[in-house]
């Protein structure tokens, strides 16, 4: 089989393994959609109220190749919330020495 179908045979052990390496990594790639909204909403939230940058900086600072589909910066509460790849995360600025904080994602969240 593999002497009359080389390159059908490559393709076939290529994709046995990609689904190897997916299935060996797989509580890596669940958790890689909440990365992109706490990473996000941390650095925002020192770049602006530990930092004190402006906000057109800050948005620059931490744009990455896949974007976020939401970022709210609530000043009076100095607090980011940033959404992307359908999960939510929120920062809060905590005081001068202490920092921002990322705030414990819900483990359950309602669908509607």
């Amino acid at each position: 089989m593999i002497r009359r179908r080389p390159l059908r045979t490559l393709l076939l052990m290529i994709v046995l393994l990609l689904v190897g390496l997916g299935w060996q990594n797989r509580a890596h790639l669940q958790a890689f959609p909440d990365i992109i909204g706490a990473y996000t909403a941390k650095e925002y939230c020192s770049c602006r109220y530990v930092m004190n940058h402006p906000a057109p900086y800050c948005e620059g600072y931490v744009s990455q190749y896949l974007p976020v589909s939401q970022l709210l910066d609530d000043q009076s509460r100095k607090q980011v919330t940033a959404s992307g790849l359908g999960r939510s995360h929120s920062a809060t600025w905590l005081g001068p020495r202490q920092g921002c904080q990322l705030q414990p994602a819900a483990l359950f969240q309602s669908q509607p």
